[in-house]
């Protein structure tokens, strides 16, 4: 046996991953739970991982995507030591790319349960943050930045695709997504099913990151009753006014209900989070009161659910 094989973290500083087994030794290895960080330049990657260290994985990086089996093969050899690991993938060329995919397959075939973040961003948003920093996209070459967004949101749609997690950070500021992180990896227990039950106006438009899309527009629009008008869904005599309308509660009921169908299927599917975006036309009353009251119903049904609402205040 040898003891304390090295790696590094993504410091540079040298980390003992515990003991390796010569050639006919046997120990049980335990295999880490693995979460793989990626998406778009300048959309927080650098934020998710630094609050996944903060919450006391093992995080690595910019790993070079044929070293991911490596690096789990190692946690698995530490006796426990590293139970966690998040690795951040920079996907900058097709190769790249191309290995990613190989070592995915390979940790499927070898059971290990691994997610994916994806850190999604408007093209607006990120030409901004680039713009503030006076940096290039890394991808722009003799290009514009807006060239750069587009080759990269090019090569990374079919890692999108397979996300377990897409968050959209165009209008999230450092303390909101690590707030967001913090509701889908604090705790000890993995719960089933998380949910994101997200209000918005349609004006501002619809949430990227939305797995299912509720519109709330065929209900009458508080706006227009001069007492309701100050006030938002949060309070309680616009959402009496709102679930009084035809239709609003049943709505509810029926929704909640189809909801608790695709909910089964997403576990069947492996698939642990959910993102409902609820629209009315400002994101101020109709959505708001909606996004609060189906979030109710599906935290009875012992799904663990956070509440945002994207635009109220925005008008």
């Amino acid at each position: 046996m040898t003891e304390h094989e090295t790696t590094h973290d993504r410091d540079g500083a040298q980390v003992s991953t515990g003991t390796t087994m010569e050639p006919g030794e046997t120990a049980e290895a335990a295999i880490p739970e693995l979460v793989i960080i990626s998406g778009m330049s300048g959309a927080g990657r650098s934020t998710a991982a630094k609050c996944l260290e903060d919450l006391g994985w093992f995080v690595v990086d910019n790993l070079p995507p044929a070293l991911i089996p490596t690096m789990v093969e190692l946690g698995a050899r530490s006796q426990g030591n590293v139970a966690r690991i998040a690795v951040v993938v920079d996907v900058r060329g097709r190769q790249f790319f191309d290995a990613l995919r190989e070592s995915l397959a390979d940790l499927d075939s070898k059971g290990v349960t691994r997610r994916i973040v994806f850190l999604e961003s408007s093209d607006d948003a990120l030409v901004r943050r680039f713009e503030s920093v006076r940096r290039p996209h890394p991808l722009q070459g003799d290009g514009r930045i807006t060239d750069g967004i587009a080759a990269e949101r090019d090569l990374l749609r079919e890692l999108r695709g397979d996300a377990d997690l897409v968050i959209d950070t165009s209008s999230l500021n450092v303390h909101e997504l690590r707030a967001k992180m913090d509701a889908q990896f604090a705790g000890d227990e993995e719960p089933e099913l998380r949910a994101t039950v997200m209000s918005f106006g349609y004006k501002y438009g619809l949430p990227v990151d939305a797995d299912l899309v509720v519109d709330c527009r065929f209900i009458p629009n508080p706006h227009w009753v001069p007492e309701l008008r100050p006030f938002t869904g949060l309070n309680e005599e616009v959402s009496g006014y709102v679930f009084s309308q035809p239709g609003a509660k049943e709505f509810l009921d029926r929704y909640t209900e189809l909801l608790q169908l695709i909910a089964t299927g997403y576990r069947r599917e492996g698939k642990r989070y959910v993102t409902i975006a609820v629209g009315c036309t400002g994101g101020k009353h109709r959505s708001v009161a909606m996004s609060e009251k189906l979030a109710a119903r599906l935290a009875s049904e012992g799904v663990e659910t956070v509440v945002v609402h994207r635009d109220m205040g925005r008008e």
